[in-house]
């Protein structure tokens, strides 16, 4: 059992949690992610890992209140346990000294991009990081970007905080101003493929994470394959990161949507008994 030894509201909707999970810790690094379980009952859930502290054996996962399963975990307190908590899953970032990178970030992808800008930044890097969400009560983490950032400009969609706009609208005005040498973009899929699109523009390198539907977590399944560069791939084994200029960006989008009815259904059951 992994029991959860720090859990904090971040807004309405989005939960932190500081799992035990000493195996884990030691062996992590940046843009890895895990597969939890709430219970023998539950479904397997796959979550990118916000941060770990091998010291003290723990692994911190952020979490938006989406579906049944995501719902029920926010349900969820300290002291509480998961009986499946498995990982590191997925390929670490590739960090080097790149020069200039521009961090791109939106809504949940704002947490997972934290510990690659901090990686980034320890290899040398100026990082730039652009985050944003639909509004002012729903951005995280600001201040905790700002300590491994040189720079961090936030876009809110009804201009209730920072800037007016999306997140693609800055980085535009960043990637004219000066020379950009990487960039990394994490976050809804729709904006990982229009910030791709702009990067390409300006041909820098981007690195997407992907987080496709995903049930095993060890490319068993192939529930989620993708098309990068003409070729299927797995996220889970493949990925969870990958050249955004070579993702099938449209076939992306609908596969995220197979199963929304289902889902739909099966959250407005879950709501007339409970979580």
């Amino acid at each position: 059992m992994y029991k959860i030894v720090k859990k904090e509201i971040l807004n309405p909707s989005v939960v932190l949690m500081d799992v035990y999970a000493p195996d884990i810790a030691r062996s992590c690094e940046s843009g890895q992610f895990i597969v939890l379980r709430i219970d023998e009952f539950g479904e397997r859930i796959p979550l990118t890992i916000a941060d770990y502290f091998p010291e003290e054996g723990t692994i911190r996962i952020v979490t938006q209140a989406v579906g049944y399963t995501s719902r029920k975990l926010m349900n969820m307190n300290q002291g509480d346990s998961f009986i499946d908590f498995i990982g590191p899953l997925g390929k670490e970032s590739e960090i080097e000294n790149y020069g200039t990178v521009l961090c791109i970030c939106g809504g949940l992808g704002i947490a997972p991009m934290f510990p690659i800008a901090r990686d980034l930044k320890k290899a040398g890097n100026k990082v730039i990081t652009v985050m944003g969400a639909r509004n002012k009560d729903l951005l995280i983490w600001e201040d905790v970007l700002k300590t491994v950032s040189d720079e961090v400009y936030v876009t809110t969609d009804d201009g209730s905080y920072g800037r007016k706009g999306l997140v693609t609208d800055v980085a535009k005005e960043i990637l004219e101003r000066e020379k950009v040498d990487k960039a990394w973009a994490i976050g809804p899929v729709i904006m990982m493929k229009f910030s791709s699109l702009l990067t390409e523009k300006y041909q820098v390198p981007t690195i997407v994470s992907m987080n496709p539907i995903m049930v095993d977590g060890t490319g068993m399944c192939g529930a989620c394959r993708l098309e990068v560069g003409g070729k299927t791939k797995f996220a889970c084994v493949d990925g969870p990161e990958f050249d955004a200029h070579e993702v099938n960006w449209d076939l992306s989008l609908r596969r995220m949507n197979i199963y929304k009815a289902k889902e739909e259904l099966a959250l407005a059951k879950a709501e007339k008994g409970g979580f």
